[in-house]
């Protein structure tokens, strides 16, 4: 497999031999999907709570006598069938959302989709890019020729002291290339 090398201009200036262990595996739909599932389960904060009958603040006295009022019979206004009542089954913070994606899997999982985006030419390799300071519109300038008809992602992880990597934080589109 083959990838465009582009140079600071988008302009494709020559071809680079890529892998074929990652870019010619066939697509996998289901272990896409899994992992896609997994990354947006894992990404939510948990921390959602609602209130159950016994954690309302309302009063325990019963609202009306048992008998003789001509009405349904309550027993506290706490509960789940009144307004402001508690809920019956309420969300609480200790629910747990994390899907598990063992190593291998994810590893082919990224590889059929880097192998698809390869196929359909969505995917390039940049040469070299330098940014004068981290600001988001001096990189946006600089991918902005070829940036309508690609996705970008920078390859190699960035050094330490590199402000690089912070710039397309606000992106749309702009990825960072991680290892599992």
């Amino acid at each position: 497999m083959q990838l465009e090398l582009l140079n600071e201009q988008g302009q494709a200036t020559s071809k680079v031999d890529a892998p074929d262990t990652v870019f010619a595996r066939d697509y996998n739909e289901a272990l896409v999907h899994q992992i896609v599932v997994a990354f947006q389960a894992n990404a939510r904060q948990g921390t959602r709570a609602q209130l159950d009958r016994a954690e309302v603040k309302h009063s325990t006295k019963k609202p009306w006598r048992q008998k003789g009022t001509g009405r349904a019979r309550a027993g506290m206004t706490s509960s789940p069938l009144w307004r402001g009542g508690g809920r019956i089954f309420p969300n609480s913070p200790e629910e747990n959302f994390t899907h598990k994606v063992n190593k291998k899997m994810y590893r082919a999982g990224m590889a059929a989709i880097f192998s698809q985006l390869a196929r359909d030419g969505r995917l390039a390799v940049v040469d070299s890019m330098t940014v004068d300071s981290p600001k988001t519109k001096l990189l946006a300038a600089k991918f902005t020729p070829a940036r309508r008809s690609r996705r970008w992602r920078k390859a190699d992880p960035p050094r330490p002291y590199s402000r690089f990597p912070r710039c397309p934080r606000r992106w749309r589109g702009a990825t960072r290339a991680r290892d599992p």
